[in-house]
């Protein structure tokens, strides 16, 4: 009992070791899967109020992009590989889309080709938005898959069929799936529907304004970089102070990346610092043991002593059972820590794909590595014991009663 008691902490430091590894990896896998399909090179720029009175203007105006800041940055801007422009549907109450007696809510967005090239999409059905439709202006709408759902039939072919958005009627010619969770507007991307940028503009009377755009950096090309040059510009085109910060909106998903991994980075040291922390306390609780082991077998020492064992042997003989003690305690800790984290992702499976939080797992170095730690923490918890044991005189170990 008392054996079993000091190997529970081995066990329970390799055991928390796996299951926070396992977690930490599980919340990576998640948040990385959302938006692994993502431009990582991509940055979206939006306008709010000037906080800043500048050249006769008032602070708090408001504005907005037009079709001339794309075509300037176009033409004058290198760094860029993609330029996408977006609108957002208008902002009214009750339903936004009608289809016979069929009514429901959802996200209308006017986009450019090149918009899933930054954030992807998979065609279900139909096609993907092309130039062409752009150029002439058709009404044309791609659609998301709780659209499908809502507004058709569930054997009924949405492709070719018509829905009227917002007053005016657009024919569904692509069923689409998003590859990532970012979704740049809110709400559900599933909810989606998009239609032609410039279909949006002349449809709604948007004119020549633009409520949202974002770019790609070509190769070699620091986004970041690219992301200030552009406020700049937009900054100097709307007469707009050079020191408001807050006019100007954006952000870049490289610099959210590079924040991902601190963070991931973080969780693995904290894992490594509890876990190992607590496998230490079981290892000290083992060579303890160890050291009464050899104080009830003092006189089996000396006995051996005498009819010739070295210490060599005698050293070997302690430290092998305490690797043995530790390995099993471990290696039992191990197995189950694995084995509640493949019941973990089972489970995680059946709940589809909307968690942030799949595959818990451990890799091949992580468990080597753990195995590694277990050998030589067990080597170490009998060192002490054993020098203790061979520093007994044989003589002395013989005349000891207990």
């Amino acid at each position: 009992m008392r054996s079993f008691m000091t190997a529970f902490g081995v066990f329970w430091g390799i055991f928390m070791l796996v299951i926070m590894s396992g977690a930490g990896r599980a919340l990576q896998n998640g948040v990385l899967d959302g938006v692994r399909a993502f431009a990582t090179n991509s940055a979206f720029f939006w306008t709010e109020r000037t906080s800043v009175p500048y050249e006769g203007f008032q602070r708090g105006r408001r504005w907005n992009y037009d079709n001339q800041d794309l075509e300037y940055i176009r033409s004058n801007v290198a760094e860029i590989e993609y330029l996408s422009p977006r609108l957002f549907g208008w902002q009214q109450d009750g339903d936004n889309t009608v289809r016979g007696e069929r009514t429901g809510v959802f996200n209308i967005y006017g986009d450019y080709p090149d918009y899933f090239k930054i954030d992807q999409w998979t065609t279900l059905k139909g096609r993907l938005m092309n130039e062409i439709d752009v150029m002439q202006k058709r009404k044309v709408c791609f659609i998301g898959e709780r659209v499908v759902e809502t507004m058709f039939d569930k054997d009924e072919d949405p492709i070719g069929q018509y829905l009227k958005l917002s007053g005016v009627y657009f024919q569904v010619v692509g069923v689409i799936h998003p590859e990532t969770r970012i979704n740049i507007g809110g709400g559900k991307k599933e909810e989606t529907i998009i239609i032609p940028f410039t279909t949006m503009q002349t449809a709604y009377n948007y004119g020549n304004i633009i409520h949202f755009f974002s770019v790609t950096a070509r190769k070699g090309y620091s986004v970041s970089s690219l992301q200030e040059k552009l406020k700049k510009i937009l900054k100097e085109r709307h007469q707009i102070a050079p020191d408001d910060l807050q006019a100007v909106g954006s952000f870049n998903i490289e610099a959210q990346f590079i924040k991902f991994g601190k963070l991931f980075t973080g969780i693995q040291v904290l894992t490594w610092i509890v876990g190992v922390g607590t496998l230490f306390a079981g290892i000290i609780g083992v060579s303890n043991i160890m050291l009464i082991i050899i104080k009830e077998r003092t006189q089996e020492i000396g006995i051996q002593r005498a009819i010739g064992a070295t210490p060599g042997k005698i050293m070997t003989h302690i430290v092998a059972e305490s690797v043995f003690l530790t390995l099993m305690a471990g290696y039992i800790g191990l197995s189950l820590g694995v084995f509640i984290l493949a019941m973990l992702n089972k489970f995680l499976e059946s709940q589809g794909d909307e968690l942030f939080f799949r595959n818990p797992q451990i890799d091949l170095r992580m468990a080597l590595s753990a195995l590694a730690i277990l050998v030589i923490s067990g080597v170490f918890a009998g060192l002490i014991p054993a020098k203790r044991a061979i520093s007994i005189k044989p003589i002395d170990a013989l005349r000891d009663e207990g």
